[in-house]
């Protein structure tokens, strides 16, 4: 078959009336950088369910902490009753609310141990906080589930595209080798082919670089909170025990 009658008949198949049909292109893509389309396709939805859920996460743990922290506060020094309270739903407790959990339930087990003894009650506060800082990086490591998956789609994606496209641009110049009057109607259909894949790498990577952004913020900010308050309460707790 003539090469050249060859590459008209794909380029005229791919651009009717004069205009280049988007979902003709991707049809007519070389099959590796079809497999780099999909591929790209699937990390982006991926990436947008991550977005979405780690949103609504987030947006919980924020108004599960300052909910708690405002019934902690109104609530005096009855701590004893806010533990049963807890304890007694402690399945779905999130933040503060499991650090106040785990930390006050050690100090209950140790307080009368730790009378008349100043070693003892040292032992107890040490206990209590270490108790807290275990449950604060269990709680942090689970807010920052599935942040590092933002972060490679963020990297990775523009390159993943990027091969793609150059792929696909060394396919269609080793057609054209064999073409002896190439034409730009020729030529265009090829070379766009080749480009959509690095637009997807793009439309996949730009939004999980946002979001990657702004969700550690917001896991940072969070962070935070949950450490100022779990020292409050190791310090009113010191107070109780003294």
């Amino acid at each position: 078959m003539d090469p050249n009658v060859s590459l008209e008949a794909a380029s005229a198949a791919a651009q009717p009336a004069g205009e280049l049909s988007f979902t003709q292109l991707v049809f007519n893509a070389s099959p590796l950088v079809q497999i780099i389309m999909f591929i790209l396709l699937m990390v982006s939805v991926a990436s947008w369910t991550v977005i979405f859920l780690k949103h609504r996460q987030l947006k919980n743990a924020r108004i599960a902490s300052d909910n708690f922290e405002d019934k902690f506060w109104r609530g005096g020094n009855d701590m004893g009753s806010l533990y049963e309270e807890l304890n007694r739903n402690r399945e779905n407790l999130i933040g503060s609310e499991i650090i106040f959990l785990s930390g006050f339930r050690e100090f209950v087990k140790l307080y009368e141990k730790s009378k008349g003894s100043a070693d003892a009650k040292e032992m107890v506060m040490g206990v209590t906080y270490r108790s807290m800082k275990v449950a604060l990086s269990r709680e942090v490591e689970e807010l920052e589930t599935h942040l590092p998956f933002l972060a490679t789609v963020g990297s990775v994606s523009p390159y993943v595209g990027l091969f793609g496209t150059v792929w696909g641009i060394m396919h269609a110049f080793v057609a054209l080798a064999a073409v002896k009057n190439a034409t730009l109607a020729m030529v265009a259909p090829p070379i766009a082919e080749a480009l959509i894949a690095t637009a997807m790498g793009l439309f996949a990577a730009i939004p999980a670089v946002v979001a990657y952004n702004r969700f550690n913020t917001r896991v940072e900010k969070l962070e935070n909170a949950y450490m100022n308050f779990m020292d409050e309460l190791s310090t009113i707790l010191n107070r109780k025990i003294i």
